[in-house]
């Protein structure tokens, strides 16, 4: 009984000595320097966003092959109200690479943004709201700003957006 009770107090001390963690976060990222690289090996005018306001996170960059065999061009980012904005592009997506990136949410009207009309698509079952820039001359690159972002946040967010330069 009494070994029972010291294992129990030890234990309960560790419990009170040992830090947790309250968040997790991943590693940092840098898109710049993973955009610099898929600007030389594709020869795409990429963009990502630069001179953010205080409060904007990197979280991810990736250059893969995604639906239908679509290169694509990833870049994320955490807004300082912990929602997400995610930049996708690519050159002439087909229908089914648009429905994947907008989790096949339907299109909701327009919406006016840097000197463009933009797409808007909106999924209600499950948040995530989407813009698409979709050129109409072919072998320009599509842009889709996504997340869980309102949509004035990511009209915000496409004025910071800039080409990689070369």
């Amino acid at each position: 009984m009494f070994s029972l009770l010291a294992v129990l107090g030890m234990v309960a001390v560790l419990v009170l000595v040992v830090p947790r963690v309250s968040s997790v976060s991943g590693p940092p990222v840098d898109i710049q320097s993973t955009a610099a690289d898929v600007r030389e090996r594709s020869g795409w005018p990429i963009v990502t966003a630069v001179g953010l306001p205080d409060g904007w996170t990197e979280t991810s960059a990736r250059y893969v092959r995604v639906t239908d065999g679509f290169m694509t061009w990833h870049a994320g980012y955490q807004t300082p109200a912990g929602t997400y904005v995610a930049v996708e592009q690519t050159i002439d997506p087909n229908r089914a690479w648009v429905e994947a990136q907008t989790n096949r949410a339907p299109k909701v009207g327009t919406l006016e943004a840097v000197g463009r009309t933009w797409a808007r698509y909106e999924r209600d079952t499950k948040v995530q709201n989407s813009m698409l820039d979709d050129p109409q001359t072919s072998g320009d690159l599509t842009t889709l700003v996504t997340g869980t972002a309102s949509f004035e946040e990511m009209a915000e967010f496409v004025t910071y957006l800039e080409p990689v330069g070369p």
